[in-house]
């Protein structure tokens, strides 16, 4: 029989974009099926039910409405479907547009153009082999291009090609528009490029077109101009991405102009394997760029003079197409065979300069870093399907290494501002770049030993917002940042709220690890008790050792469980159990502990400073006991201090 495995990530993006959402939405084409909006996040990971269908067959191109995200337009192959989808109300309109009195047939490529614009949230562009525009969301429409194609009468028997039988799906269309690319700069500068080797260029928003296709040198002539993007730091700047490799040309062609297009560079250097499809200048560095190749993803930060392979966590996959989600700097991939990645954030990338490679070591500076807000439920998912993980939460340690670290010690600390330690992490020794999380928790408490698991031992508080020292210590050399953290903005919990809530956790934090260090201290003095009694029965002091075994013995029953084992009710909790239950509900949520908590924690309170004056008392007769086994020359009952106690393993 046949098994449908949900749980492999293996779908085919031709196209991604995201908008300003928090968390932001990802929208993209999906090959053969549809079209779809999901999120960058979700409690308990991104799976299926997060995301909705906004478009049938072959997905391509989604584009969020600049002005709403709840509006999407879509489109299906060869333009056959243009839709306006207003997901909020589930409902979707054609909006594509049609031919006029005097066209020629309108060519659509198979994975038709369409893009919104920058300067007006109404503005929706289609390319056939002209440029069609609306004002208006799609509803009315004018061509604002003649033929931006060779119209290469030789290309253009779709209908009679093939052997006995005709070959036409329709995906066979030629001489099209393929990418559209408007000035986030200037709305009138429109660049466009064809899968028959056109490059056209507008600086009046369509009055007049300027093909500087002749312009370019090196390039195989009809060479299919995959994608188009305008500088986002000059408006006379521009990337071209060219793709042969359906004629057999497995060669990237990747171009840049500064002119407009009246002279063009190649940035392609021998590091990048194979063809590309897809360019994306970073916002901020316009140094910094992400190429899209049918082997993977190269960065370049200088501009195209060298370009590195990405590997870090990436496969080596089809990107068709990178976009940045500007706010979060987060890298977003379309890809083929491996559907959408996200790389969370690029911003380092933006601090790699000549001189920051030459260092041994370079700390990047991430800015503060939000302290989560956690959640405890998550969305449901089928047994069996796949999961997206969500951005981390961690904090990041960020930094480059000029040489892998082979040899010697290497050690990577926070500390306080006491320049106390509270963190070790386990350091990144790559060649390059190196993220390192830290989930700026306390330590785990430390549990009272019993029968059974004590789950709030598996929980601890974060850290308080605050600027902690970070330390590299590599061979004899150390080397410093910071990392600051800092409370979401817009979080639903106040600061105050905040800082009650941690107060409080902090307090039976400590509850619980006094409770550990008294059972241990019973523990320690029982155990040398039976010895004694088993090795030395005569003894003059085993009368006064058997009772006070006993009485301890009473006592630790009222304070952990000593039957049983782990399985659900096999023993009645006592107060570890109680202590750690409601400890572990009050760290889990973020806001202030409800009344009845604190009240709750006012009666373990009780409880403990009644359990510690009677563990005290039978303490206090260990000195008299000690004295009779001085006498008779046997080691005394001992136990270690709270500090020895929580410091071991």
């Amino acid at each position: 029989g046949w098994v449908f495995s949900a749980d492999l990530p293996l779908s085919q993006y031709y196209h991604v974009t995201v908008d300003d959402s928090e968390p932001y939405k990802v929208f993209g084409g999906l090959q053969d099926n549809g079209s779809w909006v999901g999120v960058s996040e979700s409690p308990g990971g991104i799976n299926a039910s997060d995301w909705i269908s906004v478009g049938a067959g072959d997905g391509f191109r989604v584009y969020p409405h600049p002005g709403n995200s709840d509006v999407v337009y879509s489109e299906m192959q060869g333009a056959e479907g243009i839709w306006r989808v207003d997901i909020a109300n589930q409902q979707d309109k054609t909006v594509k547009p049609y031919r006029e009195p005097g066209d020629p047939k309108l060519r659509f490529n198979w994975n038709a153009p369409i893009t919104t614009s920058v300067h007006d949230d109404e503005v929706l562009m289609v390319g056939s082999q002209f440029v069609h525009l609306s004002e208006d969301s799609g509803e009315t429409w004018r061509k604002i291009s003649p033929d931006l194609t060779t119209n290469d009468p030789a290309k253009l028997n779709q209908a009679e090609s093939g052997g006995l039988s005709v070959d036409n799906s329709g995906a066979e269309n030629h001489c099209t528009v393929f990418t559209i690319g408007e000035s986030p700069l200037d709305k009138n500068m429109i660049w466009v490029g064809t899968d028959d080797g056109n490059v056209q260029v507008t600086m009046d928003r369509g009055e007049n077109w300027k093909n500087v296709t002749g312009n370019l040198t090196g390039l195989p002539s009809n060479t299919w101009v995959y994608h188009i993007e305008p500088s986002a730091h000059d408006k006379m700047t521009a990337y071209a991405v060219f793709d042969g490799h359906t004629q057999n040309d497995m060669k990237p062609y990747v171009y840049k102009t500064t002119d407009a297009g009246q002279t063009w560079t190649s940035i392609v250097t021998n590091e990048i394997e194979m063809f590309a499809r897809s360019i994306q200048e970073d916002p901020v560095n316009p140094d910094l760029l992400y190429l899209g190749t049918e082997t993977g993803l190269y960065v370049t930060v200088n501009g195209g003079i060298n370009w590195s392979l990405f590997d870090n966590n990436m496969p080596r996959v089809a990107v068709h197409h990178v976009t940045i989600q500007p706010r979060d700097n987060a890298l977003v991939l379309g890809t083929h065979g491996r559907g959408i990645i996200v790389i969370d954030d690029i911003s380092a990338l933006r601090e790699v300069t000549p001189e920051v490679i030459e260092k041994d070591v370079h700390f990047f500076n991430h800015g503060p870093q939000v302290i989560s807000d956690g959640g405890t439920f998550g969305n449901s998912f089928l047994s069996g399907e796949f999961v997206g993980a969500n951005p981390s939460a961690q904090a990041k340690i960020t930094y480059y290494l000029k040489k892998r670290h082979t040899f010697g010690k290497m050690r990577l600390e926070v500390l306080n501002d006491k320049d106390e330690v509270i963190a070790d992490l386990s350091p990144g020794k790559r060649k390059g770049i190196n993220t390192v999380y830290w989930n700026y928790r306390y330590q785990l408490p430390k549990m009272a030993k019993a029968k059974t698991l004590a789950f709030g031992g598996l929980t601890a508080p974060e850290y308080e917002p605050g600027t902690y020292k970070v330390k590299l210590t590599k061979g004899k050399k150390e080397y410093t940042s910071t990392v600051t953290l800092k409370y979401n903005d817009k979080s639903a919990f106040t600061s105050v709220e905040r800082k009650q809530r941690f107060d409080v956790a902090m307090e039976m934090y400590n509850m619980n690890e006094d409770l550990a260090y008294m059972v241990d201290k019973m523990d320690m003095v029982y155990d040398q008790s039976m010895k004694i009694q088993s090795e030395n029965p005569d003894a003059k002091a085993v009368k006064d050792i058997r009772s006070l075994a006993s009485d301890i013995q009473a006592l630790k029953e009222t304070l952990v469980v000593t039957t049983g084992d782990n399985y659900v009710g096999a023993a009645e909790p006592r107060l570890r159990e109680k202590l750690a239950s409601l400890y572990s509900e009050i760290t889990g949520y973020r806001g202030k502990p409800s009344g009845a908590q604190l009240k709750k924690m006012a009666d373990f309170k009780a409880q403990m400073l009644k359990a510690n004056g009677q563990m005290e008392k039978l303490m206090s007769k260990v000195s008299a006991i000690n004295a009779m086994l001085k006498s008779s020359n046997i080691a005394p009952l001992e136990f270690r201090d709270k500090e020895t106690f929580l410091n071991a393993d």
